[in-house]
Order: C-alpha cells, then sequence, then structure tokens
C-alpha cells in the first residue's frame, strides 16, 4: 500500500528510515551496490522525497 513519507529517522544502528503517514517506517538504506540511494545521506536529499509515497509492507500485512 503507497503511504506518504512524512519524515526520516535512525534507527538503533543509525540506519536512515522513513517515517510514513501511517505511523510505520520503511528502512531507505544506501548500500551500494545493492541499493543506491546516495539522495538519503543528505539532509537536502531526505527533505526534497518528504511527501512522496513509499510502499509500506506492514500496511500489506495487515489488510491480508
Amino acid at each position: 500500500m503507497q503511504r506518504r513519507v512524512v519524515g526520516f529517522y535512525q534507527d538503533e544502528q543509525q540506519h536512515w528510515a522513513a517515517r510514513l503517514d501511517c505511523g510505520h517506517g520503511q528502512h531507505v538504506r544506501h548500500d551500494p551496490p545493492w541499493m543506491l540511494r546516495e539522495w538519503v545521506t543528505t539532509e537536502e536529499g531526505r527533505a526534497a522525497r518528504i511527501g512522496s509515497l513509499m510502499e509500506c509492507k506492514q500496511c500489506d500485512e495487515e489488510e491480508r
């Protein structure tokens, strides 16, 4: 299910995650060569993604 990004936070291991409007979180790691998300490494990059849509895996599971 698509949800809007309302902010970002770091988990216990200092990995970045998006806070979604449903209240769930979704990791957004930059881990080359597997995950290329350089935007997550800067405050400006993360700010530019606020309001964008992301798939919420937890909402998908709850809907089943």
